[in-house]
């Protein structure tokens, strides 16, 4: 049975990997969603402080998102070095 995109969120690592080995590593369970989730908080935080925003306001635009984070976990996921 051919995966579609459709069965899965869309392609958060697009700047990494294309959307068809997504999919494949998506559909073998073989994504760490934590570690995408944590790559993608880094990314926006950086987009929003290169647009002048202030960390606690960036912080805080973050937690809209994911509102089931502390304002203190995103920091640490913000400042953890890169695995």
């Amino acid at each position: 049975m051919k995966i579609t995109n459709s069965e899965y969120a869309p392609n958060p690592i697009s700047d990494l990997v294309s959307d068809e080995v997504y999919e494949a590593l998506a559909s073998r369970g073989l994504i760490n969603e934590k570690s995408v989730r944590d790559y993608t908080i880094r990314k926006k935080f950086k987009e929003l402080r290169s647009n002048k925003v202030s960390t606690g306001d960036a912080i805080e635009q973050i937690r809209e998102e994911y509102p089931y984070l502390q304002f203190d976990t995103i920091k640490k996921i913000v400042y953890q070095p890169n695995k």
